[in-house]
């Protein structure tokens, strides 16, 4: 028998012969209708563990690879002669690329199953990461090669947290998925310490190529991993989309329709403040200590808060889905965890405009890095509450616009410290801009299900 769900505010099962699921076309009230169902598997807990430890792991090498060329471009540009101008140009190729793929990995995704998708997208950029040091040998300049290759990097990984997205709606009950995604952000962070500590230590030792060859073969270790004990044998028990019932979730009255529910303006508007802002954070916050304590351990500041942001990741992760599983309302859990991601952690932004002691800087930004990290239980996992049938498509869409916003306010910020010389009225923009997207969400914002036009079938498996 299958259970069909429908996510919302409350659940109503009914129970249909499994043998009638691929012929039957049901509407949003369960009555046969023009609108085909997709089917997908909801993990059971065991192997939805072996998952989340392993999408952990992929993300962590997500970042490591991501975040190799920025630790030896210094090493790189003397190598190859490279100007600081290019050696930007080099590293902002990564960014062009990822806004690229953002909608198009969701919709793959959402179609196929996120588990097909990132292990090509993974396998494949892993590949190039590896293969970066001969690229860089070859007969045509290497400016061009590296930024090509940092162009595909960034086409690759844009794939990889819309497939996030929908896989966790597709595989994951609704009370579980703040965990998953609080965890998959905490992976992140752990990828960024890795690479910034062992990775600069490979660096010293054996040469810029070392990292590079570390970062891509671990990876590879990981598809070839994931392929052999997860997927391998697998695909046959776990159902995927059917074409025919996903493939009107894109089309354009389905979007323009969704767009029209103010729940997911209030996200989309949202998103783009919280991922506006943490962009901004995080490429300014090195320069920061630098100029504000020149003399402090530049290592306390790059590792303190990061590891903040771990724990504080998975506890918000917890406490969410916990909420949920009590009986709390959905949209108050995803709105309380939104007012702590941008509403409390900018209050610590604003103890930054005032002097202060190194000691004190540190714990007010790793309490600001560590709230912030809440945004992955609350607006991050609040696409699938609203839109589980194309949620890795409407992820991406977030995703690439919150990219293209996040450049535009770092420019902002720089030119606001060139021009003024003052952090305080950095902090205090970021914290204008927080307030404005937190205050969108919790006036609009819901977790009430629209795309009611597509049901999902969900079997277990």
């Amino acid at each position: 028998m299958a259970l069909w769900q429908i996510f919302g505010e409350t659940k109503h099962n009914l129970e249909v012969p499994e043998k009638n699921i691929p012929n039957k076309v049901f509407a949003h009230n369960g009555s046969e209708g023009e609108e085909p169902q997709r089917q997908t598997a909801i993990w059971p807990r065991p192997l939805a563990q072996k998952w989340t430890v392993t999408l952990f792991l992929g993300t962590c090498l997500l970042y490591c690879a991501r975040m190799a060329m920025p630790i030896c471009a210094v090493n790189m540009a003397t190598t190859f002669g490279w100007s600081k101008t290019q050696s930007g140009v080099v590293m902002g190729g990564f960014f062009w690329g990822y806004c690229f793929t953002q909608v198009l990995g969701g919709h793959v995704s959402d179609r196929i199953g996120g588990e097909r998708v990132l292990l090509l997208a993974t396998t494949s950029w892993a590949s190039i990461t590896a293969c970066t040091p001969l690229l860089a040998q070859l007969g045509i300049s290497s400016l061009t090669s590296m930024t090509v290759a940092r162009f595909l990097m960034g086409l690759l990984q844009g794939v990889h947290y819309p497939s996030l997205a929908s896989l966790c709606s597709q595989r994951v009950d609704e009370g579980e998925r703040g965990f998953l995604m609080s965890t998959m952000g905490s992976g992140s962070y752990m990828g960024t310490l890795m690479v910034g500590g062992l990775g600069s230590a490979m660096l010293e030792r054996y040469g810029w190529e070392s990292v590079f060859y570390g970062a891509g073969l671990l990876s590879g270790l990981w598809s070839l991993t994931v392929w052999r004990f997860l997927l391998r044998g697998q695909m046959n028990t776990i159902q995927v989309l059917s074409s025919h019932g996903s493939s009107s979730g894109l089309s354009k009255k389905r979007w323009l329709k969704m767009f029209k529910q103010p729940s997911v303006c209030a996200m989309v508007f949202a998103h783009l403040c919280f991922s506006s802002t943490c962009y901004s954070l995080m490429s300014w916050l090195p320069t920061f200590f630098k100029d504000t304590y020149p003399h402090a351990k530049g290592w306390v500041c790059n590792v303190i808060p990061w590891l903040v942001a771990i724990a504080s990741a998975l506890f918000g992760g917890i406490i969410s889905d916990h909420l949920i599983q009590q009986g709390f309302r959905t949209s108050s859990v995803r709105k309380m965890m939104q007012f702590m991601s941008m509403g409390v952690s900018s209050v610590f932004l604003l103890l930054l405009c005032r002097p202060l002691s190194f000691p004190s800087a540190v714990i007010f930004v790793s309490a600001a890095m560590g709230l912030a990290t809440f945004n992955s239980s609350g607006v991050s996992v609040n696409v699938q509450d609203l839109a589980p049938s194309c949620a890795g498509a409407l992820f991406g869409f977030m995703n690439m616009c919150g990219a293209f916003t996040g450049l535009v306010l770092v420019y902002v910020s720089g030119y606001l410290i060139e021009v003024t010389a003052s952090w305080g009225y950095v902090f205090s923009l970021f914290t204008m801009v927080n307030t404005m997207g937190l205050g969108v969400f919790l006036m609009f914002g819901e977790a009430n299900r629209v795309d009611l036009w597509n049901l999902s079938a969900v079997t277990r498996v």
